[in-house]
């Protein structure tokens, strides 16, 4: 995440809910022990019951602020690929408990988010999914439409909240939650560990040397490799697999305007699409493929260390590569993993204040009791990341207080009990005062912990180094008393709130310890919470909820203009083709069409298409390709502002191995009349060749 430089603002499900209650509660105790684990020592597999769903969260396609850089210059032209929710539901047939796993193809989930899902949750399904135990996670791609949170510091570029994305995204997550609660059978879960080195690299080496030898120890490359992975099965089929790894979700750059899950979703299309023949418009269920990041926050996938570099120069092909990557990493460890997830399924979450912790000496690094503070932006956030976005003229990591004089023209003077709070961090907005007058960063938190069987789940509502991370996880580990490596840290869960890092790298001010909102003890505070999370696990005791977060989803405006109306240009309907493809295209190729269109807005297609590629078979037409694929490209341009008049520009490369034939681009759109009338209209090319 990118901070700006200025400081400005499918099916219904019935009655699944109370049925699905029902049925758990009807449904006998485990079953008997499968067969002999690999290690004598351990327990065979426990029978749970297993779902899986998956839904397109795309939001609005053109004229939006993209999220993830904040740069004002980026704005949706069109989509790559479509972002889409992964759902996963796991319940105990012995106790009736249960949890509800999600990640989608989003920048972050903000507490918007979560409160809007939960909300609709709890209209479908009663009390049976709630805030305890449902995990909401994003794989971080800076590639999608931003103005989705209720805090104006990431509603900044998208110009204010968008409530047309805002709704897809929510409702495309309760979607594939309520398609894996339909979804639910016996099954059973086994867990699986590898490692992969050339998918990653430390962006802030010089914050990462400040931390201890012990901690810098496990982690001799200064990355942190681990994937692990879930594999779920029905019966005797594989249904759906989760591949956690440590990596900024940032192949694609800031120059990018394509709405694309990055490299984390090319991973899960190569095995969903790829190698499980997942056709996702198609009404029938298939593999499910989450890849979620862990704690990436110093972790990016630029492998030469500069935006779009590493290990080519072409950011779309890096892309690839890095998804490629993941995805047989991950493909390997699951079809290697051989521990049984054995034990009962539970849950725990507390929201906590964050900016009135109080931490016990045994977190600090001095031994001492400390306090964290009133969330602050530090200067250095505006310098970036150098290695995955560029740097703001004038603002460089590591600006420590005083303020520079560049800080002078903000005119913004927190008082000192804040400065000392947050010492060494410069101040550029303190966002914890600003709250008082605008919703601008969260301030109250949801923390919480997930297991299944053996395996731990920490979930954070921000970006943690994998110091951060390992930290967190040996705290967790300790309070439960469980091995290490049964204990996951899931970072970009349910809220975000920015940064987390050591104390020791918050010192440096990097970008991210300038990212880091409460002051230098933000990770002592979260180990803290975290032990107690775990302690009530453990004991079979509540946690407590903790104070409410405010629902701020009344004081959202936007500067964002909408769609006045659309023209085809004189002598053409809409759907007409401006530009045809050529008579004929070999392997390698790529295939271009234009068309008279309208404003993506009129209608997002969510779980459809503004595209397909397709194939002539039997004298009928069948899609080939759509808009979520990876070989096309839907381009939306705007000829005429004053008009309405605009053009799609769909592109198609061809690959290697497509069947040889007689294909055709089609095109489907929707316009909107001056009187506000939104008609639905489609296109297509003269036929072609290919092969």
């Amino acid at each position: 995440m990118r901070f700006p430089t200025t400081s400005s603002k499918a099916v219904s499900l019935l009655l699944a809910g109370s049925l699905g209650a029902l049925a758990l509660a009807a449904v006998p105790g485990a079953a008997p022990a499968g067969a002999a684990s690999p290690r004598a020592a351990e327990p065979g597999p426990t029978t749970y019951l297993v779902g899986r769903g998956i839904s397109d969260v795309t939001g609005e396609a053109a004229e939006v602020g993209m999220m993830g850089y904040s740069s004002f210059e980026q704005k949706a032209t069109g989509i790559h690929q479509r972002q889409r929710s992964r759902a996963f539901v796991v319940a105990d047939r012995t106790s009736g408990e249960r949890v509800v796993y999600v990640n989608a193809d989003l920048a972050m989930i903000f507490q918007s988010v979560r409160q809007g899902v939960i909300t609709e949750l709890g209209r479908r399904y009663g009390s049976l999914y709630s805030d305890r135990n449902v995990l909401l996670s994003a794989t971080h791609t800076h590639a999608g439409t931003g103005g989705h949170s209720h805090h104006l510091a990431y509603n900044l570029a998208s110009l204010g909240f968008q409530e047309n994305t805002y709704r897809a995204i929510v409702d495309g997550i309760v979607e594939s939650v309520a398609e894996a609660h339909d979804d639910l059978r016996p099954g059973t879960i086994t867990l699986g560990r590898g490692e992969l080195h050339n998918a990653s690299v430390n962006r802030s080496r010089t914050a990462f040397e400040q931390n201890p030898a012990r901690d810098k120890a496990a982690f001799p490359d200064a990355i942190d490799p681990a994937m692990t992975v879930l594999r779920f099965r029905q019966g005797g089929t594989d249904v759906g697999a989760i591949s956690w790894f440590a990596t900024h979700n940032t192949s694609l750059t800031n120059k990018n305007t394509l709405l694309s899950p990055d490299n984390k979703g090319y991973a899960a299309y190569e095995w969903e699409h790829d190698a499980e023949g997942v056709r996702y418009l198609e009404d029938r269920k298939g593999f499910v493929a989450a890849f979620p990041n862990t704690n990436a926050g110093d972790m990016s996938p630029n492998l030469n260390l500069k935006p779009g570099s590493g290990p080519t120069e072409d950011e779309f092909e890096n892309t690839r590569i890095i998804g490629d990557r993941q995805f047989r990493a991950a493909r390997r460890i699951h079809e290697a993993a051989a521990t049984p997830v054995s034990g009962s399924v539970d849950s725990r979450l507390r929201f906590v204040d964050m900016e009135e912790v109080t931490v016990d000496g045994k977190y600090t690094p001095d031994g001492k009791e400390h306090r964290t503070c009133p969330a602050m932006v530090g200067a250095s956030t505006l310098a970036g990341s150098v290695e995955d976005g560029p740097a703001i003229p004038g603002f460089t990591e590591g600006m420590n207080s005083p303020v520079a004089k560049l800080l002078e023209p903000f005119d913004i003077d927190p008082p000192e009990w804040l400065v000392s709070c947050q010492y060494p961090k410069a101040n550029l907005v303190p966002t914890g005062l600003v709250n008082a007058v605008t919703p601008t960063t969260p301030t109250v938190l949801p923390l919480q912990i997930v297991k299944i069987g053996q395996f731990h789940l920490v979930a954070g509502p921000a970006e943690y180094t994998i110091v951060s991370g390992l930290r967190i996880r040996r705290s967790v580990a300790e309070e439960l008393g469980v091995p290490l490596e049964n204990v996951l840290m899931q970072g970009y869960a349910n809220a975000y709130s920015q940064y987390v890092t050591t104390p020791e790298e918050y010192d440096l001010q990097q970008y991210e310890g300038g990212s880091t909102l409460y002051g230098r003890y933000t990770l002592s505070a979260q180990q803290q919470e975290f032990a107690s999370l775990a302690a009530s696990l453990r004991d079979g005791t509540p946690a407590g909820s903790g104070p409410t977060p405010p629902d701020h989803s009344d004081r959202q405006t936007s500067l964002q203009t909408g769609v006045v109306m659309d023209n085809p240009p004189a002598g053409t309907r809409f759907g007409d083709v401006l530009a045809e493809p050529a008579a004929s295209y070999g392997p390698g190729a790529t295939v271009t069409a234009e068309f008279v269109t309208g404003h993506p807005k009129n209608g997002l297609h969510r779980n459809g298409t503004f595209l397909e590629v397709q194939r002539l078979v039997d004298g009928a037409w069948v899609r080939h390709l759509d808009d979520g694929d990876w070989d096309t490209k839907y381009r939306w341009v705007r000829l005429n502002g004053v008009t309405g008049t605009s053009k799609a520009v769909i592109t198609w490369e061809v690959a290697p191995g497509t069947p040889a034939g007689t294909y055709r681009i089609a095109h489907f759109g929707d316009s909107k009349s001056l009187f506000g009338k939104i008609t639905a209209f489609s296109g297509a090319t003269r036929s072609f060749r290919v092969g």
